[in-house]
């Protein structure tokens, strides 16, 4: 039976992991007294007995975590952003060209970005398939409820007599220096960052990411780009839906509780609207590490996690 360690257990990411394990009767979960959650000796010896750990850590701390590794089996998912684009690390996005294989062996997986998971998904097939040049000027925005911003952020939503600025969405990231856009750039092998504007809105979890296309950025059409999807994501917890839409409407929580993603292309013949839809706590963070943990482990990659399948 495989060991498992969460490092960060107490954090939302870290919460929904423990959750989403908590009925799986294959693994075996080590548990450190919370008196000791935090005593670098016991995480130590955590961290080296374990098969898979997951840090569910703020960076500093994750690369403190993976430096007091000395097992040369023990296999690390990293949630934080810490080595999303470092050498030596596996980006655990399984659905791209190649990846699962490599997660398959890796020792060092590090867990993609909310936003980005929905950027990444939609942007590199068609870099990859040279549908788009990776010279393109792009840009995105991105709806996501508010767990994403962790407990401060939850408590501040859900507090009696919150401030009412938190009753509309609010766009963040307004210095375009968001710390998911260096993955998003790299792993879609783009030549510059996209213009990117977040926006948290009041609703608690699910993820809504839009990448704008005139027609003639396209090296082909919108049933190419369709075509191309449907092809790249027959397997694993994507899924291309040729009907995405509720009337004309798209809700940012229809995913909210999932852990799989669905992408689609909207707009029309001169404007096309890339959408992917997933929970920014499921796909977007904790689904996705399990995911990982599911494909090192040998075993099927959805078991223990919540799909529309």
């Amino acid at each position: 039976m495989k060991k498992i360690f969460i490092d960060g257990s107490a954090g939302t990411t870290g919460l929904r992991i423990r959750e989403r394990l908590a009925a799986r009767e294959d693994l075996t979960l080590i548990t450190l007294p919370e008196e000791l959650r935090k005593d670098a000796a016991a995480r130590r010896e955590a961290l080296n007995s374990a098969d898979v750990s997951f840090l569910c850590l703020p960076d500093d701390a994750a690369r403190e975590a993976v430096a007091m590794i000395e097992n040369p089996n023990a296999a690390v998912i990293d949630t934080s952003t810490a080595h999303r684009t470092a050498a030596g690390w596996t980006y655990g996005f399984p659905e791209l060209g190649g990846r699962r294989a490599e997660i398959a062996t890796a020792k060092r997986i590090a867990n993609p970005g909310c936003h980005a998971s929905g950027f990444v998904a939609l942007v590199a097939p068609l870099i990859a398939a040279g549908l788009l040049s990776p010279d393109v000027p792009l840009s995105a925005f991105s709806l996501t409820g508010y767990s994403g911003g962790g407990k401060k952020m939850i408590a501040e939503y859900e507090s009696e007599g919150r401030d009412a600025a938190l009753n509309a969405p609010r766009q963040y990231g307004l210095t375009q220096k968001h710390k998911h856009l260096p993955e998003m750039q790299a792993i879609c092998g783009l030549s510059r960052a996209p213009i990117f504007s977040p926006i948290v809105a009041d609703y608690y979890a699910g993820m809504e990411v839009t990448v704008p296309l005139f027609a003639d950025a396209v090296k082909g059409t919108p049933a190419d780009i369709a075509a191309l999807y449907r092809e790249t994501y027959r397997e694993g917890l994507v899924h291309f839906d040729p009907s995405m839409g509720e009337g004309g409407l798209l809700c940012g929580a229809g995913f909210a509780g999932r852990d799989d993603m669905t992408v689609g292309v909207l707009g029309n013949d001169e404007r096309i609207l890339l959408v992917a839809r997933f929970d920014n706590l499921g796909k977007g963070a904790s689904g996705a590490a399990i995911q990982n943990m599911n494909i090192l482990l040998g075993t099927d990659e959805a078991a223990g996690l919540v799909t529309g399948e």
